[in-house]
C-alpha cells in the first residue's frame, strides 16, 4: 500500500477539545505512521494538501441493522436473502459516504456481510456484528403478532424459534447455547433484548426481558471469549438489572431516571442513545406503514428521548453514538448530530462519535483518534466541526475526503 502525506491539517484528534493546527500525518499500510507539526519529508508519498481543513477521526456508529430493509419487520422476513443483502450493501454504503468509517450491527449482523466487506467486495465501513439478538418468547425480538404461531422463517428457520434479526430462546441452558453459536460465527459481542420495545407488537415499552439468572448466562459466556453483552433496553428497572447482571452497554435507555443513570455511571457502562429513530418513526411512522401500536411506543420515547440524554449527561455516563435507522429512513443518520445537540457540546458529541465509540468496541487507540499506531481511519472537512456540529449533519457534502484503513474511498478536493 502507498504512503499517503495528508498536510497543513487542522487536527481533532478524537481526545483534546481543540484543533491542532499546521500538522502532517504520514500513513502507510493502513496504520498512522506519524503525526507531526513538521513537515514530513518523503518523496515516495503521495501528498494530499488539506488547506486549513479539519482532519478527524472517522465516524462510529453504534448502532445499525444492515439487514432490516423495512419498518414492517414481517417484510423483511419474507423478503429473502438476497433482497436483505442488495439492502445492506445500499445502507452501509450510504454511512460511509456521511464520513462513518465503522458500523456496530446489532441484530441481524452476520459474518457472510462481514467477509464481503474485508475482501473489498462491498463498498462500506469496518463492520462489526453480534449476530441474531437474543430475544426471549414474546420480546422484543420476537416478531409475531398474537394470531401467529410460528415466524416466516424469512433466515433459513421454520420452527419458530427464530427469524432474519433475532433467536427466540428462554431458559438458562437455552440462552447459552444460543450464545455459544452467536459466538461460533464470529460475533464480536453478544446482544439480548432485555425491555420492551417499539417495533414489536406484543410486549408493552415498559415491560423488562429476561430473568436474571438467564441475564448473567449470557454475560458469562461473553466474558469466556473476552467480549461484551449489549442490551437493547429503554426502562429504568430493566436498565439497572441489566448493569447490574454485567451488561456493558445499554442501547436507547430512552425512559431512563436519574438514579439510574446515575448507577450506571457508577458502574463504568456505557449507553448508546439513539434519538432520531424515536423522532422518525413518530413523525413518519404512518406513511411508511408502521402499525398503530408501535407508533404509540414511538412516540412515548420520542417524547423523552431528549430529556433522557440531558439525565445521562448530568449523571456522567459515558455515551456512544447510534442511530437504528431501518428500511428508508437510514437516510437520515446524520440528523442524530443535530437533535444531541439540545444537550451536548460540539466536542462531547464528537467524542462520542470517535473515541468513546472506538473505546465500546474495545478498540481505543486504535479506532477514533487520530495517533501513531491508530488505523488510518479519517476525514477531512470543510471548516471546524468542534464550532459547527452540523457540518456532520449534512450526508458527508461538509466532507470531501474519506480514507478507510489507509485507503481514500472519497475524495473530491
Amino acid at each position: 500500500m502507498d504512503r499517503i502525506i495528508i498536510e497543513n491539517a487542522n487536527i481533532f484528534d478524537g481526545l483534546t477539545p481543540d484543533l491542532i493546527g499546521g500538522m502532517s500525518v504520514l500513513i502507510e499500510g493502513g496504520e498512522i505512521l506519524a503525526v507531526s507539526d513538521q513537515t514530513i519529508k518523503d518523496s515516495g508519498a503521495m501528498k494530499i494538501d488539506a488547506a486549513g481543513r479539519t482532519l478527524m477521526p472517522g465516524l462510529i456508529d453504534l448502532h445499525t441493522h444492515a439487514y432490516i430493509s423495512d419498518v414492517d419487520v414481517g417484510k423483511v422476513d419474507r423478503s429473502g436473502d438476497a433482497y436483505r443483502t442488495a439492502y445492506g450493501i445500499k445502507l452501509l454504503g450510504h454511512a460511509l459516504d456521511c464520513g462513518f468509517t465503522t458500523v456496530r450491527d446489532v441484530g441481524g449482523g452476520d459474518w457472510s456481510m462481514a467477509l464481503a466487506v474485508n475482501h473489498g467486495l462491498v463498498r462500506a465501513p469496518r463492520y462489526f456484528y453480534s449476530g441474531k439478538a437474543l430475544s426471549m418468547t414474546g420480546g422484543h425480538g420476537d416478531l409475531r403478532r398474537v394470531g401467529e404461531d410460528q415466524h416466516e422463517g424469512g433466515a433459513g428457520c421454520h420452527c419458530g424459534e427464530c427469524n432474519s434479526i433475532a433467536v427466540i430462546v428462554d431458559g438458562v441452558d437455552a440462552c447459552i447455547k444460543a450464545a455459544r453459536e452467536e459466538l461460533r460465527k464470529g460475533a464480536h459481542c453478544l446482544k439480548i433484548m432485555a425491555s420492551g420495545g417499539v417495533a414489536s407488537a406484543t410486549d408493552p415499552i415498559w415491560a423488562a426481558q429476561y430473568r436474571e439468572d438467564e441475564i448473567r448466562s449470557v454475560v458469562g459466556e461473553a466474558a469466556a471469549r473476552g467480549t461484551y453483552v449489549a442490551a437493547h433496553c429503554n426502562p429504568p428497572g430493566a436498565i439497572r438489572r441489566a448493569v447490574a447482571c454485567g451488561v456493558r452497554t445499554i442501547e436507547h435507555g430512552a425512559l431512563i431516571d436519574k438514579e439510574t443513570a446515575e448507577y450506571v455511571a457508577s458502574q463504568n457502562a456505557f449507553v448508546v442513545p439513539t434519538l432520531i429513530v424515536f423522532r422518525a418513526l413518530a413523525e413518519f411512522g404512518q406513511a411508511i406503514g408502521l402499525s398503530k401500536v408501535s407508533r404509540d411506543k414511538a412516540k412515548i420515547v420520542a417524547a423523552q428521548s431528549v430529556a433522557a440524554l440531558d439525565v445521562l449527561r448530568s449523571a456522567g455516563v459515558q455515551l456512544g453514538f447510534g442511530t437504528d435507522l431501518i428500511g428508508d429512513l437510514y437516510v437520515r443518520r446524520c440528523e442524530e448530530f443535530t437533535l444531541r445537540r439540545e444537550v451536548f457540546s460540539a466536542y462531547d458529541i464528537l467524542r462520542q462519535a470517535t473515541s468513546v465509540g472506538a473505546e465500546i468496541l474495545m478498540l481505543g487507540g486504535k479506532l477514533g483518534c487520530v495517533a501513531e499506531g491508530a488505523y488510518a481511519d479519517l476525514l477531512l472537512v470543510d471548516g471546524n466541526p468542534l464550532a459547527d456540529i452540523d457540518l456532520l449533519a449534512q450526508n458527508g457534502q461538509r466532507i470531501p475526503f474519506i480514507m478507510k484503513n489507509g485507503s481514500i474511498v472519497k475524495n473530491e478536493l
